[in-house]
């Protein structure tokens, strides 16, 4: 069938299985199936309906794109995506941005710490930004560790970076200059009622903050006064709702906290210092 042809089937397809923007996904589905980008994909003028049924069956099954493709886009970098990591979302890019913002010279950052590293995607765009600064990402998952280490030797950072397999800060010594984490925050009664892309893909373990959300911010927070250098900041992302709760445990801790809103105008990130 003509490229047109294709992509209408597609998109009706994807638009009956609940999915937003149905044509853009169709053509990126397709694309993908011709092993193409978009301009070939306008190139082409005979679809077989049997290349790309696979991978059109998988996303009306509500399959994330990302899984899907096997990568991601974040911050201008491209990552390598696995159902053992949550797929990099834009908002988290907030994150990297008050990072940016609250350390101008970036030849004072040298030690960079990654708390729940997932694909690696917070602490290599940090790497990015920060050019003589070494990273550490710690995941508890093994597959994620590994995920974020391929990842950083895709981008050409393997000499920066190392990826460790522990809960939290358990297994850290030392001291950084720029903390970063996007922890689970959702709480675990909230589970279920989450999109199935979510709900049904990706890993409850980095979804489920505990009976209130807040289960991961007290045990990182609890471990910041080992792991903060003087004058260095810990960013974490939280939900929407939580900044208040994420606020009030901060401040108990002995540490001051400024808040960063995303792109959409949500409080996003939480900028933590000493007093």
């Amino acid at each position: 069938m003509k490229t047109a042809e294709a992509v209408t089937l597609v998109a009706a397809r994807l638009a009956a299985a609940g999915i937003e923007e149905p044509r853009r996904e169709a053509r990126i589905l397709l694309a993908a199936a011709l092993q193409t980008d978009a301009a070939g994909l306008l190139a082409c003028d005979d679809i077989d309906e049997a290349i790309f049924a696979p991978l059109l069956a998988r996303r009306e099954a509500r399959e994330p794109l990302a899984y899907i493709l096997g990568q991601r886009e974040f911050w201008g970098l491209t990552f390598a995506t696995s159902t053992a990591t949550l797929i990099p979302r834009p908002d988290s890019e907030t994150l990297i941005e008050a990072a940016m913002a609250t350390f101008p010279d970036p030849r004072k950052i040298r030690r960079i710490l990654d708390l729940g590293t997932g694909t690696g995607c917070l602490l290599l765009a940090a790497l990015h930004e920060f050019p003589e600064a070494f990273g550490t990402g710690v995941d508890l998952s093994p597959a994620a560790a590994a995920l974020a280490q391929t990842n950083a030797a895709r981008l050409g950072f393997s000499q920066r970076a190392a990826f460790l397999t522990g809960s939290w800060a358990d297994a850290l010594c030392g001291q950084f200059d720029l903390i970063l984490s996007n922890p689970p925050y959702i709480p675990a009664a909230d589970l279920i009622g989450l999109m199935p892309e979510v709900k049904n893909y990706e890993p409850a373990s980095a979804l489920d903050g505990g009976a209130d959300g807040l289960a991961a911010y007290r045990a990182i927070i609890t471990a910041l006064p080992a792991l903060l250098a003087p004058n260095g900041a810990a960013i974490l992302e939280f939900g929407i709702g939580q900044l208040d709760e994420v606020v009030e445990l901060i401040e108990n801790a002995g540490f001051i906290a400024t808040a960063r809103a995303d792109l959409a105008g949500h409080p996003r990130a939480l900028i933590i210092r000493a007093k």
